[in-house]
């Protein structure tokens, strides 16, 4: 009986430590959500004053169209990249998320 009391009492702690870890790891997730969110917003932000001076030093200098439209095409080209990549990112994130949780469903935490 004393036996059987000990061994219900060790269960009990150890579900209770893998349910703190379990809660751990999902608030880690979103952390982990949330500081990409704000890395890339602090991105966007940046490439966008560099292309707004980069548009201003254009306008007051004297270049062909050519030249103007290239640079247009350029910026254009570097905000769908960024775009793209922060895409990839966040998805990666979402995979690695979902890996984890099947994870943790397959061996019962």
């Amino acid at each position: 009986m004393r036996n059987l009391l000990i061994v219900m009492v060790a269960t009990l702690c150890l579900g209770f430590s893998l349910a703190s870890t379990v809660r751990a790891q999902s608030s880690n997730l979103r952390e982990q959500r949330k500081q990409l969110k704000v890395r890339q917003k602090q991105e966007r932000k940046t490439l966008k004053l560099l292309q707004k001076n980069q548009d201003h030093t254009r306008k007051a200098q004297v270049i062909s169209k050519g030249a103007r439209l290239q640079a247009k095409h350029q910026m254009q080209r570097d905000r769908r990249a960024m775009r793209d990549r922060q895409k990839d990112e966040m998805q990666d994130l979402k995979d690695r998320q979902r890996a984890l949780k099947e994870s943790q469903r397959a061996y019962g935490h």
